[in-house]
Parts: C-alpha cells; structure tokens; sequence
C-alpha cells in the first residue's frame, strides 16, 4: 500500500509539473506578445512625432531629442527602432505612403477634374512639408534621393492620369507634353499661387485646372 501511495505521489508531482511548466510557457509567450504590441504602438508614436516635425520644420532643426521627447520615449529608443535620424526619415516616408496614396485615390484616366483635385487634396495635406524638403534637398544627400524617388513617381502617375489625351508613346511630343504638365502640377507651383501669391484653396485648384486643361488642349488629341 505504501508503494501504491508513493507512486501516485510521484505521478501528481509530475502532473503539477506539467502543469506549471505549461503556465510558464503561456506565460512567456503572453510577454513575448505583450511586449511586441508594445514595440508597435512606440514605434508607431515615435513615427507620427516624427512626421510632425518633419512636416514643420526644416530637415537640420529637427532632432531625435524632440522626436523623443514629444513621443514620451527616450532618444535611445529612437536609436534602437530606427538607427538614425536618416532611418527615421526613411521609414516615416515608407509608412506614410499609402496615406498619400489615399489621398491622390483612384483617379479615372483622362478626368481631369479628379487629377486636380487628387492634387489639391495631397498637396494641402503635405504640400509645405515637401516644399521644404525640395530646398533642403541641396544640402542633404538622403531628401536628393527621396525626391528623384517621388519626381519619378509623380511622371509616372501623370502618364497614368492624362493617358487618353497624350501623344503617342516614344515621342518627343509625348515628352514634351508630360514635361509641360509636371511643371504645371509640381509642387512648387502649388506653393507658388497658394502662398506666394496668397490664392485660396478654391482659386488654386481653378488656376491648376486651367494650366492643366489648355496644355492638354494644346496637345491636339
């Protein structure tokens, strides 16, 4: 009868073992997930601080400590999600695309209307920042690179829009024309009519239609 006992004995204690080790397992992989939505929602913080102050400020007056700062982390944080502030630019351009995807949206080729007002919608929501950037551009390799980045994908999205109403490919005319309606749709003409000249948002989206609308007119097709 002892045997008996001390058998069951043994076989509870390894049941409880068992048991404990399974919640000790549980456990850890609950903090593993714990600690990776953590990880998420600071990266995610430090990323919305530092568009913000990209988007205000010139590229040399932004620092990591204020990134930190307004995002309630240290600036080693920072440095361990993103490695610099040349990384950090990088990945805030990289997460904040599809928001600017959304706000250009789906535009049917050819309708001019939806191709301005795509435009003004991105452009008031990021037009001051990317003027910014175009002017420090020149002293800072990592916003060249950005911006030979988003020009060609800007050429490429007017040969999208205005396909209907453009020559035919492999032309000089085709080139000419898209060259035309870059300039007409850049983003320093935006800057130049909405803060140089002072025109309100209704004014320059009309003045946008215009340029836009007689090169196209001009193109014969």
């Amino acid at each position: 009868m002892r045997v008996k006992i001390s058998l069951d004995s043994a076989s509870n204690h390894e049941d409880a073992s068992a048991m404990a080790a399974g919640e000790a397992g549980a456990t850890r992989e609950y903090d593993m997930t714990a600690r990776a939505a953590r990880a998420v929602r600071t990266r995610e913080r430090i990323l919305m601080a530092a568009a913000v102050r990209f988007a205000d400020a010139h590229y040399d007056d932004v620092t990591l400590a204020g990134i930190a700062e307004a995002a309630g982390v240290t600036v080693q944080t920072v440095f361990n999600h993103f490695g610099s502030k040349e990384g950090l630019l990088r990945a805030g351009i990289e997460h904040f695309a599809g928001a600017v995807a959304d706000l250009r949206g789906p535009v049917e080729p050819g309708d001019l209307d939806g191709a301005i007002d795509a435009l003004m919608r991105h452009y008031e929501a990021f037009g001051d920042g990317n003027w910014r950037a175009v002017a420090d551009a020149e002293r800072q390799p990592v916003l060249r690179e950005l911006l030979e980045s988003a020009r060609g994908e800007h050429r490429k999205w007017l040969e999208t829009v205005f396909a209907p109403q453009l020559p035919g490919p492999e032309t000089s005319a085709r080139t000419a024309l898209v060259d035309a309606l870059y300039a007409a749709t850049d983003v320093g003409t935006w800057k130049l009519l909405r803060r140089d000249l002072g025109r309100s948002e209704s004014e320059t989206r009309a003045l946008l239609r215009r340029l836009v609308g007689t090169l196209l007119e001009g193109s014969g097709r």
